[in-house]
């Protein structure tokens, strides 16, 4: 197998990142989700090194409940049913990316065939691994959750205790000029998040942590462009 290559260029647009406290891997600070896709194709060294990223993901029990379906546009079939599952919304762009994956999770336990309550949890914690491997690569990944389910189950003839549970366009970014102007906008915006203050509570339910608060501490900040 080739060694994998860095890509020749970067995305040209990373919007800011609003209120980040304290230091974050650069991996993570630059990941974002674009919707502009250049039609550069993906090599087949740069697709094995984004399933083996999701292949060591930690899973309940080590079940490795995840499984994928991965069109490029040279499967064409496979690739226009998973863009056709698409919603009109997201066939406007999505459709551009290089390749195309479909997220499945394994619903119950192989060996008790007791109900896999975190199924979806370790396949979205091997996503995650994969989009963190496909930043490392100079891609970009994209999830979507606007697509018809059961389309891509009869079209793959998807077997029963399985979830089709997630879409992802996969590629390299473009200019977000070549957007509609709609998205153009989305896509040149600052990404922002809720504040820590929002989400992480010790005493109470609501109650900001004080591991977090903003009282008293002095945090280094960091932005990416």
């Amino acid at each position: 197998m080739n060694p994998i290559t860095q890509p020749e260029h970067k995305p040209h647009s990373s919007p800011e990142r609003l209120g980040i406290r304290a230091h974050v891997h650069e991996l993570i600070s630059s990941r974002r989700s674009p919707r502009a896709f250049s039609d550069r194709a993906l090599t087949t060294d740069a697709i094995i090194s984004l399933f083996e990223a999701a292949r060591w993901s930690p899973s309940s029990i080590n079940e490795q409940p995840w499984n994928f379906i991965v069109a490029t546009k040279d499967d064409a079939k496979s690739y226009a049913l998973l863009a056709e599952s698409l919603s009109e919304r997201n066939q406007r762009w999505a459709t551009q990316a290089p390749l195309l994956v479909a997220g499945i999770a394994q619903t119950t336990y192989l060996k008790s065939g007791a109900p896999y309550r975190h199924a979806w949890y370790d396949l979205g914690q091997s996503v995650a691994y994969l989009t963190v491997q496909a930043t490392a690569l100079g891609l970009s990944v994209h999830p979507m959750g606007g697509f018809d389910a059961e389309r891509i189950r009869h079209g793959f003839s998807i077997p029963p205790h399985f979830d089709v549970v997630i879409l992802l366009a996969v590629g390299y970014a473009d200019k977000p000029d070549m957007l509609p102007e709609d998205l153009r906008q989305r896509e040149e915006a600052p990404r922002m998040r809720k504040p820590l203050e929002s989400f992480v509570f010790t005493d109470a339910w609501g109650q900001t942590s004080r591991h977090v608060s903003q009282e008293g501490l002095s945090l280094n900040t960091q932005s990416t462009n």
